[in-house]
């Protein structure tokens, strides 16, 4: 793969990349760098149509039909049914917050059980139990010791009191994947719905909400090479039934009544233009490409294989260094992960790891990774938490090389 796959050409639609060398992301989770028709394409919207949308004349015509070309282009990336079905925002954890509170007021003795998951980032949990007091009962299912979600322990939590079962498609500390189609399965058997934080999935491997037959899902631009924005996908006629706060002159019906107040336009286009990227890159792999979902999904697949290259290539290095790995460290088991990888280095404070990898012109992270519950599961202090490497497919396998190389001088 890493001999088809053109990471160089790829890398050099990053100017980042090349104004920050010879400094090397690998705090990509945290946020990811922005090709030039990202960039592009924000600069143009702030310069030529920095405008509200609504209006009759050409200028604030052009920001609504960018709207709604972002809309087709997302729906096309995650496969959804229909554009409407996509809503824009501010980020992923209001949106979760707005369902939350739209689902509370559904609640019914009876139907009132939540379950969420120990491996989740806070922002997909903490705002579900917030519904407490509006009847709601908390169930976790608990990960494993492997650092994954197994459905066997998911299975006894659900009968028909459950309402909605809240998870991850990938763990953004530990890179762990969830098979969120058999989740959909399990939940659905009992009638319950599922939420999906997609937020880490995105810029690492094929989104698609009709083949996981999941209800609603959220999603953020600023870890998939689009600036800081965030999307809800949802069954339209679920988001259609949802008592979604609005002001009266606007339309009861999705995805207006979703976006509540102006989102940034100029970042929504980026997002648009993201998506072109992956698009872009798909049809250059397979010019048969005749659909846009179809190069998407050409793209992302190709990116995912390159990726289990660089998250084999990392646990190796980490296992040479002495590092202890959280979650799944065999590098056999590669593609069942990303190359988000969470580890502490033996007699080593994951700051002075941070501080010292800096100095060495890497850019990685330490902390809890706003997952309280995922350290204390770890058996890691809040104040001390780990150290975490993100990688995406404009990283290269020289430079997990080179990672290797001054991780083994802090180990020693």
């Amino acid at each position: 793969m890493s001999k088809d796959f053109p990471i160089e050409e790829l890398r050099a639609k990053f100017p980042a990349l090349g104004r920050a060398a010879p400094f090397v992301y690998f705090d990509n989770a945290a946020g990811a760098q922005a090709p030039q028709g990202v960039l592009d394409t924000v600069a143009m919207h702030l310069l030529d149509f920095n405008v509200q949308r609504g209006g009759r004349y050409p200028k604030s015509v052009e920001v609504d039909r960018v709207i709604a070309a972002a809309r087709a282009k997302v729906a096309a990336w995650i496969n959804a049914r229909d554009a409407s079905e996509i809503c824009f925002g501010l980020n992923a954890t209001s949106f979760i917050r707005m369902v939350s509170l739209a689902i509370g007021q559904t609640l019914k003795p009876g139907r009132n059980r939540i379950v969420v998951t120990d491996l989740d980032h806070a922002a997909n949990i903490s705002t579900w139990q917030a519904l407490e007091p509006m009847g709601a009962e908390i169930v976790f299912w608990k990960m494993r010791g492997d650092g994954t979600l197994h459905l066997e322990d998911l299975l006894p939590l659900l009968d028909e009191r459950v309402r909605i079962v809240a998870c991850t498609t990938v763990s953004h500390a530990l890179g762990s994947l969830v098979n969120v189609g058999q989740v959909a399965h399990a939940a659905h058997w009992v009638g319950a719905e599922l939420f999906l934080d997609s937020v880490h999935y995105g810029p690492h491997a094929p989104a698609d909400v009709q083949r996981w037959d999941c209800d609603y899902l959220v999603c953020s631009g600023y870890k998939a090479f689009a600036p800081h924005m965030g999307f809800l996908w949802g069954r339209r006629e679920l988001l259609a039934a949802l008592p979604f706060f609005r002001e009266d002159f606007i339309p009861d019906e999705p995805p207006y009544k979703v976006e509540a107040g102006t989102f940034v336009y100029e970042n929504v286009a980026g997002m648009g233009a993201a998506v072109d990227y992956f698009e872009s890159l798909g049809r250059h792999l397979d010019p048969k490409s005749n659909t846009p979902r179809g190069a998407i999904e050409t793209a992302m697949e190709a990116i995912q294989g390159y990726e289990h290259q660089l998250s084999a290539a990392m646990l190796t290095v980490l296992r040479d260094a002495g590092a202890i790995v959280y979650g799944i460290a065999d590098p056999e088991r590669a593609q069942e992960r990303v190359p988000t990888i969470c580890f502490n280095l033996p007699e080593n404070h994951p700051r002075d790891v941070v501080l010292r990898m800096a100095e060495e012109g890497f850019g990685i992270r330490d902390g809890h990774m706003y997952a309280p519950r995922l350290m204390a599961r770890l058996g890691l202090a809040m104040d001390r938490g780990c150290v975490r490497a993100s990688l995406v497919h404009y990283n290269t396998l020289a430079e997990v090389e080179r990672f290797g190389e001054a991780l083994r001088k802090i180990a020693t």
